[in-house]
This record gives structure tokens, C-alpha cells and sequence, in this order.
């Protein structure tokens, strides 16, 4: 058994997952034994009550042991992994986040299991993780012949590229044609046997919550107001905000001059806007520093061109999925449901997803900016549409990076680590192996000297 706690920026989640122990390390078919989301925000919100983000966990860490059997329980290897929330919050306040880490980590060794630490991942290692998940769920690294009795590297294994969509962040990641230009987004493994070198770039500030939060950062100092209209929101929806929020996070900049001082706050009027929602959420990409590179996807970022085929999940899946859509759709039938949802007022909204109340309000800008970051951003095209599948599981388990998390550090999978793997050029091997068998032969030569003129 292993068990991995996603502290995602909104929300935190563990994971729970068994395998075969008489298999060996690298053919270990891992599944999902349990799925547990923890009351209340995200860690990174119990930075004035750092006790708290401890004290959040236990009810999972409880559901965990019941479905862990007491005799194998303190074996278990046990993680949290950090994402974006925790990299703002350290960017706000180092002390905090350590604290906040800190009470985490005496939580969790207060359990009969084998605590291995809490830390942030970086950006880049999410991506990573979620694209070994993705791929180790789909059979693309090595699949079990029942008529040969082993595990073989698949024919022409179709390699699938990951698309996550978080809270306060998003990832692309994927096995580019060749070599990857910018070692800045490179990452190479060797799984199985066989090296793999992808491209994975994080975007900070581009998850959903804060992109809502800038986009309605970006409106009221545009139209300085105590009623500003929002282009995205329903016909009908109205929304109070304190301007005090929006120093809250790095991703918004809380010393930008343009923002009223005070704490103030500001109605946010929706007008159901398509044409306005698609300008105002544009303006958060900055498109033009690429320039003519083709190569590039906003605010300067080296993408090489994609390839293959794409899993879409977290916001991606829930926002396409609440809206009914499907990769089988063209992306024209795709436009025409957003757009028509968009189009729909705040009344009638409610009558029809009476449910969906929380979120409800979001649906037409993350329909819009999902587009947008995918066809504008990426690099996505009316032919490469249909690559794209919007999916929350494969083989019966969740989608996320925590699977390829505990692969990696449990090494049931050998994987090098995710830094930059560089291998030695071959003339260095060759001059190493010869050096080497000198060495030996000398060896060898001294001895039998030895022993025939102490003979003597």
C-alpha cells in the first residue's frame, strides 16, 4: 500500500493505493483503493492558523487505516505533495508556508505509517508526475502478455501527452518529435528500459481561480467604479468583492497603483458578454511577447509543436463535462455550446442547474478560457481538436500526478530522477570501460608477479 496527499490550491485530496508485493518492482500493477477529499480550502489557506491545515487531514488519515490492514499498515509509505497554492504562498510568506508545512509533517507522524515528508513540488514535476500517471494507467510503458507470462514493451506504444488544469495553476506536457531546444522545460526518465525526454512547462496564475481573480482584477481597474460590469458573468448575476482580496495573492498583484486603496468593495455586474468575455479574458495571455515564433505559446514561453494524442483533466474534464462536451464533438459544435451557454441569464441558469449554484456563476469564463488557452495558448487547431480527450479516469482511477508521484518515489517504476537527466557522451564510456580493464589486467598482473617471486 502507499498513500499520497494532493494539497492542491483549493483543495486537498489523498489517495490511497495497493499493488501485488510479490511482483516485481517494475511489474507491479498499482490500483486505487481509496479516494478521500478533505473538508474546507487548501492548505495554503491556514496560513494564520498553520495548527489547522494539520488538524484538516485527520478524517481522510482515518478512512485510510480502515481500509489498510492494521499488520501493514506502519510499511506504508506516506506523502503530501504541495502544489501551486503553497509556491504563492511562499512567495508571500516563506515563514508561513514552513509553518504550515511543519504542522503537516506532526499530523501525519502521529499516524502508524510510514511518513516519508510533506514538501512543494515545483511546477515542472507536477506535469511530470501527471504524464506518467496518464501513461502508466493506459498501458503505454509496458503491458502484461497473458500468452507469453510477462510484461512487454508494447508495439508502437501510443505515448499520451497530459493537459491539467488546477486551481492556481496549468500544465502541458508531452513527448515532442526529437529533442527538446529549451533544457528549461526538458525532463528525461527511463522507464522500463526505455528513455523518454518530454517537454513539461507550468503556467503560475493561470489556474482557473486565479485567472477568475485576475480577469476581475483587470475589469475594476479598467473601469474604476463601485459597479463594474463583467463581460463573463450571467445576465442577472451580481457579485460583491473586497478589493483587500486581490492583495491576497502574488497572481494579482496587490501593489499595482491602479488598484483603489482602502478596503473597499465592488459589485460585479454580469451582462453575458461572449464577444466582451472572449477580449477581457485575452488580455490576461500576453501573446505578443512571442513575436512570429512559431515555437512559442504567450508571455514568451519555447513550446515545441505538439504531437500525439492528449488527456485533458481536473478543470479541463469538469468544466467541458459540466457543459456536455465531448473530444467526438468538432471544435465548431464545441464554440456553438459555450457560446449558447453564455448567452443564457442568471435566472435561468438557476432553474435549469439548481446543483451547481456554487460554481455555477464561472461556467461561461472557463468555457471561454479554456478555449482560448488551448487553441491561443497551445496551439490547438480545428484538425488537432479531436486529440484532445477530456477525461477524470483511466482504469478505474482518478487522474492526477499523485499515481506517477509514488511510482517514482516508491521505485516501483525505475525511474531516474526528474531533474535533467544528461548521459555520458560514448567515447567517455569507452575511455571509463577501458580504463577500467587496464586497471583489472594490472591487478591481476601484480598478484601472479607476487606470488611467483614469493614462490621463488
Amino acid at each position: 500500500y502507499g498513500m499520497v496527499f494532493d494539497a492542491g490550491s483549493s483543495h486537498t485530496s489523498l489517495f490511497v493505493y495497493e499493488w501485488d508485493s510479490d511482483k516485481e518492482n517494475n511489474t507491479g500493477v498499482v490500483s486505487q483503493t481509496l479516494s478521500c477529499d478533505v473538508q474546507g480550502e487548501g492548505i495554503s489557506s491556514y496560513a494564520n492558523n498553520p495548527p489547522e491545515a494539520g488538524n484538516s487531514l485527520r478524517e481522510c488519515l482515518d478512512k485510510a487505516l480502515q481500509v489498510i490492514p492494521a499488520e501493514k499498515q506502519r510499511d506504508v509509505p506516506a506523502y503530501l505533495g504541495a502544489t501551486a497554492g503553497m509556491r504563492l504562498l511562499r512567495k508571500q510568506n516563506s515563514s508561513a508556508t514552513e509553518q504550515v508545512l511543519a504542522e503537516v509533517t506532526k499530523t501525519m507522524q502521529e499516524y502508524p505509517v510510514a511518513f516519508k515528508g510533506a514538501r512543494i513540488l515545483t511546477g515542472e514535476e507536477e506535469g511530470a508526475y501527471g504524464w506518467i500517471s496518464i501513461n502508466y494507467l493506459l498501458d503505454s510503458f509496458t503491458k502484461y502478455s497473458p500468452k507469453a507470462h510477462m510484461w512487454l514493451h508494447p508495439e508502437a506504444a501510443n505515448i499520451f501527452g497530459a493537459l491539467d488544469l488546477g486551481g492556481a495553476s496549468t500544465q502541458i506536457t508531452f513527448m515532442p518529435e526529437g529533442s527538446v531546444l529549451s533544457q528549461n522545460e526538458a525532463s528525461g526518465f527511463t522507464l522500463y528500459g526505455y528513455s523518454y525526454n518530454i517537454y513539461t512547462h507550468s503556467y503560475l496564475c493561470y489556474g482557473q481561480n486565479e485567472m477568475l481573480k485576475r480577469l476581475a482584477k483587470e475589469l475594476i481597474v479598467s473601469s474604476p467604479s463601485t459597479r463594474v460590469h463583467h463581460p463573463c458573468y450571467p445576465k442577472g448575476y451580481n457579485e460583491t468583492v473586497s478589493l483587500s482580496s486581490f492583495r491576497a495573492s502574488p497572481c494579482t498583484d496587490g501593489s499595482d497603483p491602479r488598484l483603489p486603496l482602502g478596503d473597499s468593495t465592488v459589485t460585479l455586474e454580469g451582462r453575458g458578454n461572449t464577444s466582451g468575455c472572449l477580449a477581457a479574458l485575452r488580455k490576461l495571455f500576453n501573446f505578443s511577447a512571442c513575436g512570429q515564433s512559431q515555437d512559442c505559446t504567450f508571455d514568451g514561453v519555447y513550446q515545441p509543436p505538439l504531437r500525439g494524442q492528449f488527456i485533458a483533466f481536473a478543470g479541463f474534464y469538469y468544466t467541458f463535462n459540466f457543459l456536455n462536451l465531448t473530444h467526438q464533438q468538432s471544435l465548431s459544435e464545441v464554440n456553438t455550446t459555450v457560446l449558447s451557454f453564455c448567452s443564457r441569464n442568471w435566472t435561468e441558469l438557476v432553474q435549469s442547474f439548481p446543483q451547481d449554484l456554487k460554481y455555477l456563476h464561472t461556467y461561461c469564463s472557463m468555457g471561454i478560457y479554456i478555449l482560448t488557452l488551448l487553441l491561443d495558448g497551445y496551439k490547438f487547431n480545428k484538425h488537432t481538436w479531436s486529440n484532445i480527450h477530456f477525461s477524470r479516469q483511466a482504469a478505474n482511477t482518478d487522474i492526477g500526478w499523485t499515481l506517477g508521484f509514488m511510482l517514482n518515489f516508491t521505485n516501483m517504476i525505475p525511474a531516474e530522477a526528474l531533474q535533467h537527466v544528461k548521459g555520458h557522451q560514448p567515447s567517455l564510456w569507452a575511455g571509463a570501460v577501458s580504463f577500467l580493464v587496464l586497471a583489472i589486467v594490472a591487478g591481476l598482473v601484480a598478484v601472479f608477479l607476487h606470488c611467483f617471486w614469493k614462490t621463488k
